[in-house]
């Protein structure tokens, strides 16, 4: 058949509702520059105007004429072998954009999509559909559907009085002040019009929404949401760090074992733990200096940024300073906390760094003969009102900017024990931290918890075990975990396991 003919045919099949999404995931606004094949050229009419002119005569037009030119492209695309190109990007996020959508075109050329995760050295997990998806715009995506077109109408009347934002440009005025919203498929152009275009005014990305969710909170909740939605729920989604899907992120394991009793043990609970998340996990025996090195540098490469999240278990001996190495070596643990932090491939997503090892030879000694014999370390442990508003700062658009972040932003570094103190563990089963973390992240995953809620409910239940010295003082202690964040948003653990097997249900 003709493939003009096959075209047409599929763009026929394809709702008015999944053409915009369609259209949507496929300009994906954070795509990696620059790169082979990509330049500096403004691309506010390819992302907008479709969208703009969809909006406003109701036709699909110009959307169907963008996806036919995607096709043509990936049709006549040859997979250079070495360099990663803009198109290869393009490629990808289409696929997965079809495939989540349920819209996979018959012809595609899948023999090229595996060429081109062939050059992103992608392993058979990471060829998951779900990880080339951005977990941003799948947040976006269930904003949108639960508005009814009355709600982004309302947000599209709350935007235009923003003159200072929408001053001089052109898309602005061809949709025009009213809008009807409730043909099929307009409503979806409209919200994702306004999304793609505060993204583009550097007011929103993927952590900062703040610019989003006050459109939002301006709508009538009786008319804008719909059934079983309210505006504080729909604003709430949008405060939790995008993770959806899978995988949940990308996990990093690295444990010491010399001259550490149990560190096996531990390296089967976290990896255990990761994969139970969803996670993506690598591990990393008796690193070294370079063994760091050569992580970090591969963690550079093109393909993890697609990955939602970062989290690494660091397991050592240490000090107030220092970690101790496989070598004998000794790092900085604050170089280490440092220089992860500022992988591009994870900037704007949450990073989590759990070290687990002592900070010092110190500890909170309990004395009294009732507390003899009574440890966890032997080996039979085995398991706003609007008046307070009024008189604060007015902090106007003019003083706010999202485009430089402090590389420490979005990180979160949970420390086994505090400064200065020991960090016990069980004989033979290792860190009793790394234990009970493992626990309580596994009884939560269905309780959609945020992880610094787990981390808060663990601090209180290590605080309650009962320690005891391995050397022959034997002295009863109790050891005290905490955290420091640069969260700017929540970290939730998903509902539920997202394994590599799980058939997606295609959205309307």
């Amino acid at each position: 058949m003709d493939e003009v003919i096959q075209v047409t045919q599929w763009l026929s099949s394809i709702t008015p509702r999944k053409k915009a999404k369609l259209f949507f995931f496929t300009t994906h606004a954070d795509a990696p520059s620059p790169m082979v094949g990509s330049n500096d050229v403004d691309t506010h009419e390819e992302t907008q105007l479709p969208l703009a002119t969809t909006v406003a005569l109701h036709n699909f037009k110009n959307i169907d004429e963008f996806l036919k030119k995607k096709v043509n492209t990936f049709s006549c695309y040859n997979v250079i072998e070495n360099e990663i190109t803009k198109t290869d990007y393009e490629y990808l996020r289409f696929y997965s954009a079809c495939k989540y959508l349920d819209v996979v075109p018959p012809f595609l050329d899948l023999e090229k999509i595996s060429a081109i995760q062939n050059k992103f050295e992608m392993t058979d997990e990471e060829r998951d559909y779900r990880l080339l998806l951005d977990s941003a715009d799948l947040v976006l995506e269930k904003v949108c559907d639960s508005l009814k077109p009355a709600g982004v109408s309302q947000m599209w009347t709350a935007l235009r009085k923003d003159r200072n934002l929408i001053r001089g440009v052109k898309t602005i005025d061809i949709i025009g002040f009213f809008v009807d919203p409730n043909p099929t498929g307009i409503k979806e152009c409209l919200f994702f019009f306004i999304v793609r275009f505060l993204q583009k005014a550097d007011k929103i990305n993927r952590v900062n929404t703040n610019r989003l969710e006050r459109l939002i909170a301006q709508c009538d909740e009786s008319s804008s949401c719909e059934e079983g939605k309210t505006i504080d729920f729909i604003i709430d989604s949008l405060r939790f760090y995008p993770t959806e899907l899978y995988p949940f992120g990308f996990c990093l394991i690295m444990c010491v074992i010399e001259g550490r009793d149990g560190a096996m043990q531990e390296i089967e609970k976290t990896m255990e733990i990761s994969r139970h998340l969803g996670m993506t996990t690598h591990t990393e025996k008796n690193p070294t200096k370079e063994t760091i090195e050569l992580v970090k540098k591969e963690l550079m490469k093109p393909k993890y940024q697609f990955y939602s999240s970062f989290t690494c278990w660091f397991m050592s001996h240490g000090d107030s300073n220092s970690m101790v190495l496989a070598d004998g070596e000794t790092i900085e643990r604050e170089w280490f906390l440092t220089s992860f932090p500022d992988i591009s491939t994870f900037q704007l997503k949450p990073k989590v760094f759990f070290m687990v090892s002592c900070r010092g030879a110190n500890k909170f000694s309990l004395k009294g003969d009732e507390f003899e014999g009574q440890s966890a370390t032997c080996d039979y442990y085995d398991i706003g009102s609007a008046l307070i508003r009024n008189r604060m700062l007015d902090i106007t658009d003019s003083v706010r900017d999202i485009s430089y972040v402090q590389p420490m932003m979005d990180t979160l570094v949970a420390y086994s024990t505090i400064l200065d103190h020991l960090s016990g563990r069980a004989n033979t089963h290792g860190s009793i931290y790394v234990d009970r973390a493992c626990v309580l992240m596994s009884e939560n995953i269905s309780g959609g918890r945020s992880l610094t809620e787990i981390l808060e409910h663990l601090s209180q239940d290590l605080h309650e075990i009962l320690q005891e010295t391995m050397d022959e003082d034997r002295i009863v202690y109790k050891q005290a975990c905490h955290y420091d964040s640069f969260f700017r948003k929540t970290l939730k653990l998903p509902y539920t396991r997202h394994p590599k097997e799980d058939v997606h249900s295609a959205p309307q």
